[in-house]
């Protein structure tokens, strides 16, 4: 093993500490980001990856993201390419029905910020190119979390380079966004003797890019590019759910059905190239507008992801080590606010850092401590209205559909309530409205001081 890096220098204040983080994905790029904006200027990004060509499909960006996005000097690059989400369909997916259509036109005026469409590659490259420009984040490309050697005074971990010999690495403080495979996530629960394995939620993803030059033939598709509006199809344990992104030169389209093609795949596996006549056979019973749309689907260009959770975490920290994002609490994607959780654990977490009253390492862990007491709830909360939203969306035949139906179509006539409970307004009001920033910078004294 390569010898260890300098022993980090503990300075006067919390900016003069050194600070790692694990990952260079949506939490680890922002947390990076958000911490030099507070003034820290040591900090050492590490990424499994030898380079960070972004690639993905469509993602959504509520107002509560966009409001941190606008914070750390990023979101008008972005923006540039997004799309205003005005109004969303729910339609049957079999008939192409509507079963629910929610107007948000306001949604600007009301939260001071959009719900947009974008590319992950957009906002992703966005955070990054944000990162680049300030000098006191140091990139280590290419470089894999081996394990957690030491947790206090310092965290102690060890790297390994794509080329070349592991190597030690003290940090004052270790910020673990490394996924929902985490190599930390496991090593900071066995200090706890609790393990928290990825578990398989018996449902995969297809995620479709459609190009405007394959659509204009279809008048009823450029309708839908040409919009304002999310659309979903639902039907039995699968729905589709499209927008346009990239200036309506793409649509998106992101399914979720149950999971076969990985059922006997190694655990390790989490995509797969799916096939086209695969796709196409798992809706073969939903509209001929759908069927359309996967049929423009190039063959070899199908790729299917399993969707992995695992159940709420005792703890997101031991010692001067702490998880984010995905690390801490994966979700499935009805709420679109996956990404979301992960940039503002990163937001979070550099503003308690940066209030931390001194730079030992109790102080220290009382500051990841707070961090934690600002997010867990919250984060648990969404996870599960995911969970239950997805159980709404996916019903068969029955008297639980029949229920559900009724409030679409109330939702429909009267506005209110609505299954599909990323549409929903008093849903939208909890979330949007959420400023992590100042919730965190207001509650700081009062939650540390409660602490032990």
């Amino acid at each position: 093993m390569g010898s260890t890096t300098e022993t980090p220098k503990l300075g006067s204040g919390p900016t003069d500490l050194r600070i790692a983080v694990i990952g260079a994905g949506m939490g680890g790029l922002a947390c990076a980001l958000a911490l030099a904006k507070k003034g820290f200027k040591d900090i050492h990004l590490y990424e499994n990856a030898p380079g960070l060509g972004f690639v993905g499909a469509g993602i959504q960006l509520a107002p509560n993201l966009v409001r941190v996005l606008t914070h750390l000097g990023c979101w008008q690059g972005i923006e540039e390419e997004a799309t205003d989400v005005l109004e969303t369909s729910i339609r049957n997916g079999a008939t192409n029905e509507e079963l629910a259509h929610v107007h948000m036109p306001d949604i600007r005026k009301k939260y001071g910020y959009p719900h947009c469409t974008g590319h992950r590659a957009s906002l992703a490259g966005g955070l990054y190119e944000a990162c680049l420009k300030e000098p006191a984040i140091n990139f280590h490309l290419g470089s894999t979390l081996v394990k957690v050697d030491s947790f206090a005074p310092q965290a102690e971990f060890t790297i390994q380079p794509t080329d070349g010999e592991p190597y030690q690495v003290k940090a004052d403080v270790l910020l673990a966004a490394d996924g929902t495979k985490s190599t930390a996530r496991g090593a900071v629960l066995s200090q706890t003797g609790a393990h928290a394995e990825a578990e398989d939620t018996g449902q995969a993803a297809y995620r479709v890019l459609l190009p405007r030059d394959k659509m204009e033939a279809d008048p009823e598709m450029m309708a839908l590019l040409d919009s304002n509006q999310v659309t979903r199809w639902i039907g039995e344990k699968r729905h589709w759910i499209a927008y346009p992104i990239h200036s309506r030169t793409i649509y998106n389209m992101s399914s979720i059905q149950p999971d076969v093609n990985f059922a006997s795949a190694p655990s390790i596996t989490y995509t797969t190239m799916g096939s086209k006549d695969a796709m196409l056979n798992v809706f073969s019973d939903f509209c001929p507008l759908i069927q359309r749309m996967l049929n423009l689907v190039p063959d070899g260009e199908v790729c299917e992801w399993k969707l992995r959770v695992h159940k709420p975490l005792p703890t997101w920290s031991h010692g001067s080590v702490a998880l984010l994002g995905d690390a801490c609490h994966p979700t499935l994607p009805h709420l679109n606010q996956g990404a979301a959780m992960a940039i503002e654990d990163g937001a979070v977490v550099a503003e308690v850092l940066a209030k931390a009253p001194a730079t030992d390492a109790a102080t220290l862990n009382k500051c990841l401590r707070v961090y934690e007491l600002l997010r867990k709830e919250r984060t648990s909360y969404l996870v599960d209205l995911a969970a239950m939203s997805g159980r709404a969306l996916h019903l068969g035949d029955g008297a639980a559909k029949e229920e559900r139906d009724k409030q679409f179509a109330q939702a429909k006539a009267n506005g209110g309530k609505v299954p599909d409970k990323w549409a929903s307004p008093e849903v939208q009001e909890y979330i949007y409205s959420h400023d992590c920033m100042k919730v965190a910078a207001e509650s700081f004294d009062k939650l540390y001081e409660g602490l032990e």
